[in-house]
């Protein structure tokens, strides 16, 4: 009986983490199969393009908004971004839209990113090494349930 506990609260526990307890496709709608490049980003400087300033503050690094102040592991949605969280181009995939990536699990589009154009999703790891493990590029079949 205990064994049975212990692989229960496991079970549970990996769910939980893959994200498929959380995000669930809409019942009663089938998802559209779409090749995309995948890519893996964490809530690092390197990753999001932040850095610290001169007093140790997190600023954006480059372009228009350079210097400017960077709430780091906040989604451009709002939200804080977890394991699930996908960064997407918002004119294709608005935000809300369910995706299933194998091998990574099922994640929802709260992000976008200056680089993330057309069909190209970043997915979102707990930290750098998870990130880098997943691979730099990856062209592969994603389920879509774009969100209405």
């Amino acid at each position: 009986m205990h064994n049975f506990r212990l692989y229960l609260v496991l079970v549970v526990i990996g769910l939980i983490l893959a994200g498929c307890v959380s995000i669930r496709p809409p019942a009663g709608q089938k998802p559209v199969e779409k090749r995309m490049l995948v890519t893996g980003y964490c809530r690092c400087g390197a990753c999001c393009g932040w850095k610290r300033n001169w007093v140790g503050l997190p600023v954006v690094a480059s372009g228009p908004a350079k210097g400017s102040p960077k709430k780091v592991g906040i989604s451009a949605s709002g939200s804080r971004a977890t394991y699930g969280t996908i960064a997407a181009d918002p004119s294709i995939y608005p935000f809300g839209t369910i995706m299933h990536v194998e091998g990574y699990g099922y994640g929802k589009v709260q992000d976008t990113g200056e680089k993330i154009k057309g069909d190209h999703i970043d997915i979102f790891f707990r930290d750098h090494g998870q990130a880098q493990k997943w691979g730099a590029k990856k062209n592969m079949l994603v389920k879509v349930w774009t969100a209405k």
